[in-house]
C-alpha cells in the first residue's frame, strides 16, 4: 500500500483494513514451496508474511514505526480468522498463526468488507442542510440567522435574500440594546463554537464527515473548561465518578517512582511491578475506553493528521476532542496519560517486562483501554496504539484547557446580546467577529518550542541523576553512561567539556606527565 493518508470520512477504520487487505494480497511475494516431502504451489510461509506486512505497517503513515512484529502477527490472526488468508490445507477461522515456517495460501473469496449504513443523521450532504432545518442543532435563537459564509455554513443567494428580509423584520420588533441571554442559548454558542473551530481546524467543508453534531454536549465542555486544578486537570464533584483512592496512590507511586511521597512502607523485589498490574487491571476492566464508544470514528479520524508536517493540526484537533468526553473520563485520561508519559522518561525506573521497554509496554497494556471500538474492529489495536504514543507525547499541551475557545464563546454571547444589527436600509447585518485558533510562526520557531517543551522533562531527569546523592558513585556513572548514549545532545549541553564533566566525580583531570629526556652520560677518558 502506498504510504498515503486516509481522509477524515465515516467508517475510517472499515476503509483502512479493505486498504491493507488488498495491498497484502497484492503486494505479498507468493512462490513454491516443500512440506513433508511434498509441493505446493502460490503459497507462503508465516514467517515471510510477518516480515512483509511488518515492513509495509512501519513505513504506512497511518500506522508508523511504534507498530511492534508481535502487533503484525496478531493482523495476521486477524486475517485468518476473517478468511484473508487460510492455511495450505483450506482451514481458517479457528486455525492459529505463529512466525514459523507453516504455509498458507489466499483464498478466491474477497476479503473486502462491506461499509455499514450511516446514521440518518449524518446522509444529509453538507452542514448548511442542518442550518436549514428548523430543529438542526446549529439553530441558535437570535444567532443561526447571523452565521456569515466565512465559517463554512454555506447559503444560496435566496437562503440570504430570506434571511435577511427576517433579519429587518426581527429588528423592528426589537430595538432594545441587550437581550436576555438564557442558558440554552449558553449552552448551545458552545456547541457552535467548538465545531466552528473544529472544522476550521480539520480543514473540512462539511462536518457530517467527522462527527454528528448532536454528540456534543454543552454541558461536558463547559465543566471540562472551568473545573480544573492549577495544572489543567479536571477536578469532579461527584467523588464516586473518580478514580479510587488505592489506584490514585497506586499511580503516584509509579509516576514520582522513587521520589513517591506515599513510600513509607518497605518495598520489596519486584514491588513496582505488583503496584503497575494492579493500576493495569483497574484501566482494562472499565465497562467503556476513556475516549468513549461515541467518539470512536471521531478520534481514528484524526489518526490520519499525525503526520509530521501535520503534528501542529493534529494537537489543536485533539485537544478540543478531549474536552468534549464526560469530566471522569478526561479527568481519567489526563491522569493516566501523565503517569505513562513520567514513566517512560524515567531512567531510575526498574524494568517491568521481562522482554519489553517501559515505553512499548505503556502502550501495548493501555491502548485498548484508551481506544477501541464497541463492536470489535480488526485495526484496533494498530490505531489504539498509535494514538496512544501521539497523546503521551504531546499530552501536556493536548490535555490543558484552550483560553481562546473561552474567548470566542464571550464575543459570540456579546454579539448575540447587543444584536449589532444595522439600518435596515442595508439590508445587511455585521458579521460575527473571526477568530485564529493558534498564532502562526516560523517553522525554526516550532521547532525550537517542540525542542524546548519535549525535552524539558529529559533535562530534567538528567539533574536529577546528578544531585541524587543516595546512589552509589558507580551506579551514579552508569545511569549517566546510559543517559549520554540515550540522549547525546542533552548531556553535552549540559557537560561541554571533560573538566565539567570531572568535577562531577571530583575526579583530577589526569595529565599526563612529560616524559624525562635523560642525558647520555659522557664518557671521559681515564687519561688525564
Amino acid at each position: 500500500m502506498e504510504n498515503q493518508d486516509m481522509p477524515p470520512r465515516p467508517y475510517r477504520a472499515t476503509k483502512l483494513w479493505n486498504e491493507i487487505t488488498t495491498s497484502f494480497r497484492v503486494g505479498m511475494p507468493l512462490r513454491n514451496h516443500r512440506q513433508h516431502f511434498k509441493k505446493y504451489g502460490n503459497c507462503f510461509t508465516a514467517g515471510e508474511a510477518v516480515d512483509w506486512l511488518y515492513d509495509l505497517l512501519r513505513t504506512n503513515s497511518n500506522f508508523g514505526p511504534e507498530v511492534t512484529r508481535q502487533q503484525t502477527i496478531q493482523l495476521l490472526r486477524k486475517f485468518l480468522k476473517n478468511h484473508v488468508i487460510e492455511d495450505i490445507k483450506g482451514k481458517w477461522g479457528t486455525e492459529n498463526l505463529d512466525d514459523n515456517s507453516q504455509l498458507f495460501r489466499f483464498p478466491t473469496s474477497s476479503p473486502l468488507k462491506t461499509l455499514p449504513r450511516r446514521h440518518p443523521e449524518l446522509r444529509k450532504n453538507s452542514i448548511e442542510n442542518f442550518s436549514k432545518d428548523k430543529d438542526s442543532i446549529f439553530k441558535l435563537r437570535n444567532l443561526s440567522r447571523r452565521t456569515p459564509k466565512k465559517h463554512g455554513l454555506h447559503f444560496s443567494q435566496e437562503n440570504s435574500e430570506k434571511m435577511n428580509c427576517e433579519i429587518i423584520d426581527e429588528d423592528q420588533e426589537n430595538l432594545a440594546d441587550n437581550r436576555e441571554i438564557s442558558q440554552k442559548d449558553v449552552e448551545e454558542v458552545w456547541r457552535y463554537v467548538i465545531l466552528i473551530y473544529l472544522q476550521t481546524i480539520l480543514g473540512v467543508s462539511s462536518l457530517e464527515e467527522v462527527i454528528n453534531p448532536k454528540q456534543v454536549i454543552p454541558q461536558y465542555i463547559m465543566y471540562n473548561m472551568t473545573n480544573t486544578s492549577k495544572h489543567g486537570v479536571v477536578i469532579l464533584q461527584d467523588k464516586s465518578d473518580d478514580l479510587p483512592h488505592w489506584v490514585l496512590s497506586a499511580m503516584k507511586c509509579l509516576a514520582n517512582w522513587p521520589r513517591s511521597n506515599d513510600m513509607n512502607n518497605p518495598t520489596y523485589i519486584g514491588f513496582e511491578r505488583d503496584v503497575f498490574r494492579t493500576i493495569a487491571d483497574y484501566f482494562l476492566d472499565l465497562p467503556e475506553p476513556l475516549l468513549t464508544f461515541e467518539y470512536y470514528e471521531l478520534f481514528v479520524n484524526i489518526l490520519g493528521l499525525l503526520q509530521p508536517h501535520l503534528e501542529r493540526v493534529a494537537i489543536d484537533a485533539l485537544q478540543l476532542c478531549c474536552l468534549l468526553l464526560p469530566p471522569p473520563n478526561r479527568r481519567k485520561l489526563q491522569l493516566l496519560m501523565r503517569m505513562i508519559s513520567r514513566m517512560s522518561q524515567n531512567v531510575d525506573m526498574p524494568q517491568l517486562h521481562d522482554a519489553m521497554g517501559t515505553r512499548p509496554l505503556m502502550i501495548h497494556t493501555f491502548s485498548r483501554s484508551v481506544l477501541r471500538c464497541a463492536e470489535e474492529v480488526d485495526l484496533d489495536e494498530l490505531l489504539a496504539a498509535r494514538l496512544v504514543s501521539f497523546l503521551m507525547d504531546h499530552q501536556q499541551e493536548i490535555l490543558q484547557v484552550p483560553s481562546y475557545l473561552q474567548a470566542a464563546v464571550e464575543k459570540h454571547l456579546d454579539y448575540l446580546r447587543k444584536g449589532h444589527i444595522k439600518n435596515p436600509g442595508d439590508g445587511v447585518i455585521a458579521p460575527l467577529p473571526a477568530y485564529s485558533y493558534c498564532k502562526q510562526i516560523s517553522a525554526q520557531e516550532f521547532d525550537e518550542q517542540k525542542v524546548s517543551t519535549s525535552q524539558a522533562a529529559i533535562a530534567e531527569l538528567l539533574e536529577n541523576i546528578i544531585k541524587n546523592k543516595s546512589l552509589p558513585l558507580k551506579e551514579k556513572r552508569r545511569k549517566l553512561k546510559q543517559f549520554q548514549k540515550e540522549y547525546p545532545l542533552i548531556y553535552q549541553k549540559r557537560f561541554p567539556t571533560s573538566e565539567s564533566e570531572a568535577a562531577l566525580f571530583g575526579d583530577k583531570p589526569t595529565i599526563k606527565q612529560p616524559m624525562l629526556f635523560l642525558r647520555k652520560p659522557k664518557f671521559r677518558s681515564l687519561r688525564y
